[in-house]
């Protein structure tokens, strides 16, 4: 059978018939999906680079990172996300300490997710992985050079915030928030947040430095509290300590809890609607 010229018509082989749906680019004379596809010219260059920085491409871009990060954590197990200032030195008593709960955690049988930084996250992944437990690190791109701690046994590297902080949330069975700055201030309310409006389950979330988190907490009571901003109840959903061993006992006792509850109502989801007591409302 000779060759076909480009702009031929298609045929069918014998026996079969035109396929008039595959065959609509021939009978126009336009190129095959696959042709254009794998067309590479000046042309096609500088398209496809400004197409790379278009919503459309970007809203792709989103979903593929949702999809690695829910691919790497999906069997991690039970987990637990600490959040904490990155400018924390490893001499400070806080890094101590994050270490500590990063170990008890993971000999609890918890892995420990953290943004993967230095300070304290690196505490809290050093101590995980020394425990030999799974040690994730949820890196995320900034402004300026951003680094993964040694410690990390189970890294990931997002562009969005948003699908970092789903990361952070969809998968711990609470919080640990150590001493740090606006970064770990926003990570703290958007959990209460979360928890407050029923978006998540009643999960515990400890401060770790009394010293540190009084004040925040003085003026949770006296000024959201006082003026009516907030539940009572809602300043409940906070604990305080001093202790690396206390909060990893309020994080095995809650898990506990949450599985004999389970057990006990098979039905019970952690996104029921209002998964909260009516009366803490």
């Amino acid at each position: 059978m000779p060759p076909r010229t480009p702009n031929e018509p298609p045929f069918a082989p014998p026996g079969m018939i035109p396929n008039p749906t595959l065959d609509r680019a021939a009978r126009a004379g336009r190129p095959t999906e696959d042709r254009k596809l794998l067309a590479w010219t000046d042309q096609d260059r500088a398209r496809a680079a400004a197409f790379t920085e278009s919503d459309p491409w970007r809203v792709q871009r989103i979903t593929a990172e949702f999809v690695a990060g829910f691919d790497a954590l999906a069997e991690i197990g039970p987990a637990v996300t600490v959040f904490g200032s990155a400018r924390t030195a490893e001499g400070d008593p806080a890094y101590a300490a994050a270490r500590a709960v990063g170990a008890g955690l993971a000999k609890a049988g918890f892995a420990v997710i953290t943004g993967g930084g230095p300070g304290i996250m690196e505490a809290a992944n050093r101590g995980a992985c020394e425990a030999g437990g799974v040690s994730v690190g949820a890196n995320i791109q900034l402004p300026f050079e951003q680094g993964l701690n040694r410690y990390v046994t189970l890294p990931l590297n997002f562009r969005y915030f948003m699908v970092r902080k789903t990361m952070f949330v969809k998968y711990a069975e609470g919080f640990v928030i150590f001493p740090g700055g606006f970064g770990t201030l926003d990570e703290l309310f958007e959990a209460l947040t979360l928890i407050q409006t029923g978006k998540l389950g009643d999960f515990p979330i400890v401060l770790v430095g009394r010293d540190f988190w009084r004040g925040l907490l003085d003026w949770i009571e006296t000024a959201l509290a006082a003026s009516a901003k907030i539940a009572p109840a809602d300043r409940d959903l906070l604990l305080l300590t001093d202790d690396p061993a206390e909060t990893v006992r309020i994080m095995v006792e809650a898990f506990r809890a949450k599985r004999a509850a389970g057990a006990a109502d098979p039905g019970a989801t952690t996104w029921d609607p209002d998964p909260r007591p009516a009366a803490g409302r």
